[in-house]
């Protein structure tokens, strides 16, 4: 008789979230054992839909303690952050407490453990005002916001954990992650969004709702932001080959993920509009503090060192697959 060979365990910090759920689903079918840690304060312990779950908080290093003793894990990936930009210009001592301290509480438990493979959730932001139409990962990092800066403090961070004590990362820039779970078993569980197009839907289940335009002067063809949407599916899939790469003794790498192409603020709430066949209201406002008028992703490298390849590109199907998830 074969003798099937164990599942490598992967932790997945912040796994009941968006962009986590996604992944924990994902690294299971590719034969991995998914454990999601989670303190649940923004993440659903329903989108957890495979692997083991340990609610607990990056924060107490009595929880991570445990955790890693009970677990061997071959790598960890890091999704637990606030992403709010408003919020993190308003209130940074919330930002940097959980996206950069307790991201060193579980780097040093990882090292305790021996545990040298990291994929970290980084993010776009840390260029700030773009200095070109699409940004490679050579564009100079300059946040103008705390939330961006926090991510950009992890990288350096990074860099120095693998200068001084070997520990691999591949840090993985976002753009706008976007979309839901084609096959429907995962569901967006989450009451309170930061990113607009969650915020364009749960507006049209609710009459009475309307959607902030922040800024209608941007030097855009529109006047309003125009970003990179990403689906959730060909983002969740970069990190599986991240993880690949690195566990197959690879160097520390830092991508940028996104689809190439821009959509404004306008264009997303129109297209939402053609799905749904429902209208949005809209209520035009000043602009917002720390938003970039244009982020577009030049994502080659991802596609040519991880033979990433995006299939998901119009931004109708991102919109109906999102649609599906909140209902």
């Amino acid at each position: 008789m074969e003798t099937l060979m164990p599942k490598q365990s992967v932790l997945v910090a912040g796994g009941a979230g968006y962009i986590g759920s996604h992944v924990v689903k994902m690294l299971d079918r590719q034969g991995f054992h998914p454990v999601t840690f989670d303190n649940l304060s923004l993440g659903c312990r329903e989108a957890v839909t495979c692997g083991s779950f340990v609610q607990g908080d990056l924060g107490h290093n009595a929880d991570l303690e445990k955790l890693f003793q009970k677990h061997r894990f071959a790598a960890v990936l890091h999704f637990a952050a606030f992403i709010d930009v408003g919020e993190s210009v308003l209130n940074p001592a919330k930002y940097y407490l959980n996206n950069v301290a307790y991201t060193l509480n579980l780097l040093e438990t990882m090292r305790r453990h021996q545990v040298n493979h990291f994929i970290f959730s980084s993010t776009a932001a840390i260029y700030g005002i773009p200095h070109q139409p699409r940004l490679s990962e050579t564009h100079p990092c300059a946040p103008i916001n705390p939330y961006g800066e926090t991510k950009l403090i992890v990288e350096k961070i990074l860099r120095d954990y693998d200068a001084a004590y070997g520990l691999k990362s591949i840090a993985l820039r976002y753009f706008n992650a976007a979309g839901g779970d084609p096959d429907g078993v995962i569901k967006n569980f989450k009451t309170r969004d930061s990113n607009l197009i969650p915020i364009v839907l749960r507006s049209l289940k609710n009459p009475t709702s309307c959607v902030t335009i922040f800024g209608t002067d941007y030097p855009t063809p529109d006047g309003t932001c125009i970003r990179d949407y990403i689906h959730i599916e060909d983002l969740g899939a970069a990190h599986v080959l991240a993880l690949e790469q690195l566990l197959q003794g690879k160097d520390s790498a830092q991508y940028n993920l996104g689809n190439g192409n821009g959509f404004s603020v306008r264009e997303v709430i129109h297209a939402a509009e053609k799905v749904t066949g429902l209208k949005v209201n809209v209520i035009e406002g000043g602009r917002r503090a720390g938003d970039p008028p244009i982020l577009i992703a030049d994502s080659t490298k991802a596609k040519q060192q991880l033979g990433w390849k995006p299939h998901y590109f119009e931004l109708e199907t991102m919109l109906a697959h999102a649609w599906k998830a909140l209902n």
